[in-house]
């Protein structure tokens, strides 16, 4: 039994890429084998901003979950649930809301960021607003002590230590806190590049998803952007300012790295060569993968099982943190307590 708790939680967007698997997954199939672990698919955080397509966010749950078995998230070693399975993440995001500011929500930093990013959809519900509530309560009904996030995130978890402080403050049960105040867990990883250079996102359509067969991967490396100062074959590259020398960085072994680094430097190979190599280490990554999801696809119900005891396990563990929050706030009524009381008068 371990004696930490670590949640994360990802929206359903549907297939995962590799970004996804060097970003997160990765990271999660390492902490299950050292920490109590709780993964979960956050559908109600996509209807923040996709209220209006609530038909997708099914069928992403059930890619998304898949993915991340295939990837090697283990069953017996970590929780998968659905958010919306678990319905008290939705009541404590009711009374957290009652204590927390408007103005602590306004300053988070991805508040405004969201609203530039998808300027053509309408982002003026309370939803999105309190959206930053929704996120601490899902991380303070578990009462868990680390959440992986990447340095962009901090500022959610600094936000859900401090509502859950003014929680604290306001409300104990027999003197003892409710929430412990959890702690970010840095997940130092480099940001994968897509196929066109930028960030890895299904946004861009730059992506090299874990479900592409190799013919696929091997023609999307084909259009691959290179060092832009490497025209000719015969011109010096720099792999270090090459996206597809990123991509070696995380996927290929030392031995391919050292070669690709001395043969780009001294125009020894090609960019086709080199995107064959990075090519080759990828299908190396993929293929057990998708060995193993074929055996999901094939018989879903062995997925949706995992994933409803997941979630009834996650009821379990919520609900005896709710009955914390109601008797902290002396909202355990009991209606048979006037009787009582009349009786013994």
């Amino acid at each position: 039994m371990f004696a930490d708790r670590v949640l994360s939680g990802m929206r359903p967007t549907g297939r995962m890429h590799i970004g996804h698997y060097h970003g997160a997954l990765k990271n999660w199939i390492r902490l299950q084998e050292e920490h109590e672990c709780l993964f979960f698919a956050a559908d109600w955080h996509a209807l923040t901003t996709h209220w209006e397509e609530p038909e997708n966010i099914a069928e992403s749950v059930w890619q998304m979950f898949i993915d991340w078995l295939a990837a090697g998230i283990n069953p017996s070693r970590a929780t998968i649930f659905i958010q919306s399975r678990v319905p008290e993440h939705a009541e404590l995001t009711l009374l957290l809301g009652m204590v927390t500011p408007v103005g602590w929500l306004q300053r988070v930093p991805t508040y405004k960021d969201q609203q530039q990013k998808l300027a053509d959809r309408d982002l003026s519900n309370f939803g999105f607003l309190g959206y930053p509530v929704m996120m601490s309560a899902d991380i303070l009904i578990y009462q868990a002590d680390y959440v992986p996030v990447g340095e962009d995130q901090v500022p959610h978890i600094e936000l859900t230590r401090e509502i859950a402080r003014r929680f604290n403050m306001f409300y104990q049960v027999k003197r003892s806190y409710v929430f412990p105040e959890p702690q970010p867990l840095l997940t130092p990883a480099a940001k994968l590049p897509g196929t066109d250079g930028r960030k890895m996102s299904k946004s861009y359509g730059n992506t090299i998803l874990l479900t592409d067969p190799e013919p696929v991967v091997r023609q999307k490396l084909k259009t691959m952007v290179t060092d832009p100062a490497r025209i000719r074959r015969s011109d010096p590259g720099n792999p270090d300012i090459c996206p597809v020398g990123d991509l070696h960085k995380i996927f290929s072994d030392q031995p391919t790295i050292a070669k690709v680094w001395e043969g780009c430097k001294t125009a020894g190979i090609g960019c086709i060569e080199c995107k064959s190599w990075v090519g080759d280490a990828l299908v190396n990554v993929l293929n057990p993968m998708q060995e193993r999801r074929k055996k999901y696809e094939d018989n879903p119900r062995l997925a949706w099982d995992i994933v409803e005891n997941g979630s009834s396990k996650a009821r379990k563990i919520a609900n005896a943190t709710m009955d914390e929050v109601r008797e902290a706030m002396h909202m355990s009524v009991d209606f048979e307590a006037p009787a009582k009381a009349a009786k013994n008068q």
